[in-house]
């Protein structure tokens, strides 16, 4: 993958240590491990591994690439007995440098492997958690505790030992951003990571080489992005270009190659709707001790809140006053209310005889045959996790059809069986049953969504039921006119009361 595809940072994230060696007598140097005092730095027992003044663990800045040493990290080193030790004190706060001290003896190498195997870790054991958890956007507290690890060779420089500490791990830093106004009045819930192959799991910290070794089996990690207080219900998605102070957010995977799907969950509190918008990054090489940007535009298809009409007429149901106006009396919600009704916005009653087709709003929608050849041959599909918004909010649920192009014999001057006879000219009724699910193939179907309907001073069914007009009104009858309802279990064409707020749209 190229690097502008992924706005990469390859910064290092090696920093210089030091290990300072206090030297003791044989006899203290022999001293049974179970006699040590670990809550004194003076203890003859203890050796002093000391970090250097650079910021070298565990939370990550992203401008310069530096890590802190966070509270209760802890570093393993082995002793001149081949035994593990753990050192025995640990930082209380965020610190660049800290001196621990480590129990053993460290005298017959000038080289001694140092393993940070996060906090979770011990010895050269590390796991990379499935399960993450970031709790204010941009902080990287966390990622000692999910999995993120590092080595070092030791050597001995005098009275001390130099080390640099290389990172094992990898680290992905999500910036999701929108231009969709209602979009930015969700949260970021979570984000779920799922790779071609393992990411996630308990590996193990080479002795000789320092890098993870061991085959996992876990692909998919799963970070939370929420806290307390202003983040309880998630990171904000209020940003229109990426922002870390915003939204950042940091996920610690196994280094390799992996082809990776992401799925953004968000949620409008409003609604109550929570779904997941996926973004697919083909196989990259994501190196150790590297950090990538991993940008992505959540969006989702926005449909306009104008477009409820009275059949056929010149003006949207709520003209002049609609959602976003200066005066709006257009309920957005399933229990928003107003009882005015808007000026100019009656429905096309024209007086005739026969068939007649639309002049104004619903000129150019399909007309009553086609609608019909939707619903019997247009392999309808009710799904109910399409997410979509409308008026400023999340929604989700909807139809999918075949498009005019993959319907074969699909007429504009009849309809199909069990008609079999041309609507505009007869008043007659289509149904059907959709197939659960979204269809496996979206590049041949387009989209309704559940928009509901307007009457009564009231949005209804909204994602329950999609209501849309045709350009067909009924024989004879200025009053009643085609539409098309959908929910999830039925699908019917029918004449219905030409003063309904129903949906206009150009059908493909």
């Amino acid at each position: 993958m190229r690097k502008q595809t992924f706005k990469m940072r390859l910064l290092s994230l090696i920093a210089l240590c030091g290990i300072v060696m206090a030297f003791a007598s044989c006899s203290n140097e022999d001293v049974a491990q179970s006699t040590v005092d670990t809550n004194t730095e003076k203890n003859s027992n203890l050796t002093s591994f000391v970090t250097g003044a650079a910021a070298t663990r565990t939370s990550l800045n992203y401008d310069d690439g530096a890590f802190f040493w966070e509270a209760g990290d802890h570093i393993y080193v082995k002793d001149d007995n081949g035994t593990w030790q753990k050192s025995s004190n640990a930082p209380t706060e965020k610190t660049a440098s800290f001196k621990f001290m480590v129990p053993g003896k460290y005298t017959n190498s000038t080289t001694y492997k140092v393993y940070y195997p996060g906090k979770n870790g011990f010895n050269n054991n590390v796991t990379i958690s499935a399960t993450q958890s970031q709790t204010q956007p941009n902080s990287t507290i966390h990622i000692g505790e999910t999995g993120d690890c590092g080595t070092a060779d030791a050597k001995r420089n005098g009275g001390m030992f130099n080390f640099r500490l290389d990172h094992q791990a990898a680290i992905l830093v999500f910036q999701p951003f929108t231009n969709n106004t209602a979009v930015k009045n969700c949260y970021l819930t979570k984000i779920e990571v799922e790779s071609d192959n393992d990411i996630t799991d308990t590996y193990t910290l080479d002795t000789t080489t320092g890098e993870l070794t061991g085959t996992g089996s876990g692909k998919s990690i799963t970070m939370t992005t929420k806290g307390s207080g202003s983040y309880a219900n998630g990171f904000p998605l209020t940003n229109s270009a990426a922002d870390l102070a915003t939204n950042g957010a940091y996920v610690v995977i196994r280094p390799g190659r992996h082809a990776l799907t992401v799925r953004y969950w968000i949620k409008d509190y409003a609604t109550n709707v929570e779904g997941a918008i996926t973004k697919t990054y083909p196989a990259f090489d994501y190196e150790k001790n590297d950090y990538y940007d991993m940008t992505a535009n959540i969006n989702v298809k926005d449909y306009d809140g104008r477009q409820y009409y009275q059949w056929d007429a010149k003006n949207n149901y709520w003209n002049g006053h609609e959602w976003n106006s200066a005066d709006p009396w257009q309920p957005v919600l399933a229990n928003d209310y107003n009882s005015n009704t808007a000026s100019g916005t009656f429905y096309n009653n024209e007086p005739a005889t026969g068939g007649y087709a639309a002049k104004f709003s619903c000129k150019t929608l399909r007309n009553a045959n086609e609608m019909a050849w939707y619903i019997t041959n247009g392999d309808p599909h009710w799904d109910g996790e399409e997410l979509w918004t409308t008026m400023g909010h999340l929604h989700k649920g909807g139809m999918w059809f075949r498009e005019k192009r993959y319907i074969p014999m699909m007429l504009d001057s009849r309809a199909p069986s069990p008609v079999n006879a041309d609507m505009r000219s007869y008043d007659r009724q289509i149904y059907g049953t959709p197939t659960q699910g979204a269809p496996t193939y979206k590049n041949s179907y387009f989209f309704l969504p559940a928009l509901g309907y307007y009457r009564y001073g009231m949005i209804n069914e909204m994602e329950s039921a999609g209501y849309y007009w045709t350009s067909t009104r009924t024989p004879d009858d200025t009053n009643w006119a085609y539409r098309m309802k959908f929910d999830s279990s039925s699908i019917e064409l029918l004449t219905d009361d030409c003063d309904a707020g129903y949906y206009v749209m150009n059908m493909n």
